[in-house]
């Protein structure tokens, strides 16, 4: 890994050393880690500032695919934090598998007060997460949640947005640094259908099976029998053009759907809140 004194400048000092220097005085902290680009940013800044006192917890469950945890364990020792998995079902939280448009509030609420007691027994003074300031202008229920139960969000707290975080991982020749955001699998559900665990693994199977096709960024919004694709308007002539829209058809029946349709939108995160008018107000009831 490169060393520290290489890394890239944000306001006119070193970006991470200005991280590892707000998260010193925590003393101890507990990284909520899922292995993305954001948390494991925040995880290998906690790691450098806290030493044996940090603490990265990966929450496996439904809506996890599993190459995903998989991808979380050995960044965690690349990365060389203390690393823990916890095992809890989503589908079990009250409510969640109505898919209300607080649905991200129930989940997060659920894994922070799990992720809390875990801290409280290692003797962990905070719960951090890996929000970022770009993620302040979505729809995120589950920020909510995290204001509620205290988790902090240094990379909030700091003013760092997604292009800053990327810049200091591609430095700190930390392999995620290019990774696409990749929501939970519930995510690609409408709100108001019903989340399944046999929902999710199709969805899990679909997605999979593009990926092996060479597309890494993408989503598979489950509508009943049909799969409609969400791609980045770039991959969408090669869709169109290169001869492979048979395969993805072939690939997406397989994994249970009876319809595919590609989005001409292209990819967009967060899609499905388009049709929620009112969504915001229910978190707060």
């Amino acid at each position: 890994m490169k060393a520290a004194a290489a890394l890239v400048t944000l306001h006119g000092m070193d970006a991470v050393d200005r991280l590892i220097a707000h998260l010193k005085p925590l003393e101890s902290a507990l990284v909520a880690f899922s292995g993305g680009a954001d948390s494991s940013l925040v995880a290998w800044a906690a790691h450098s500032a806290l030493g044996s006192r940090a603490l990265a917890v990966t929450a496996r469950s439904e809506s996890l695919a599993p190459r995903e945890a998989e991808a979380a364990r050995a960044l965690a020792r690349r990365i060389g934090i203390a690393h823990e998995e916890i095992a809890y079902s989503e589908l079990a939280i009250p409510g969640y598998a109505d898919n209300p448009p607080a649905r991200c509030y129930l989940c997060k609420g659920e894994l922070f007060r799990r992720l809390a007691t875990i801290a409280r027994e290692h003797g962990l003074a905070v719960v951090l997460d890996g929000t970022n300031a770009d993620d302040l202008g979505d729809y995120r229920p589950g920020r909510h949640a995290a204001e509620q139960l205290a988790v902090r969000s240094p990379l909030v707290e700091l003013g760092w947005g997604k292009a800053s975080i990327r810049k200091a991982l591609k430095a700190l020749d930390l392999p995620v640094w290019d990774k696409p955001s990749n929501p939970c699998l519930s995510s690609r559900v409408p709100y108001g259908e019903p989340i399944t665990r046999e929902k999710l693994e199709q969805i899990g199977r679909a997605e999979a099976a593009l990926r092996e096709l060479g597309f890494r960024e993408l989503r598979v919004r489950h509508h009943g029998s049909t799969a409609r694709i969400e791609l980045p308007k770039d991959e969408i002539p090669r869709v169109l053009s290169g001869g492979i829209a048979d395969e993805i058809v072939a690939r997406v029946r397989a994994a249970g759907f009876a319809f595919v349709a590609l989005d001409l939108e292209g990819l967009r995160s967060g899609s499905l809140n388009r049709l929620l008018p009112a969504a915001k107000s229910t978190v707060d009831s």
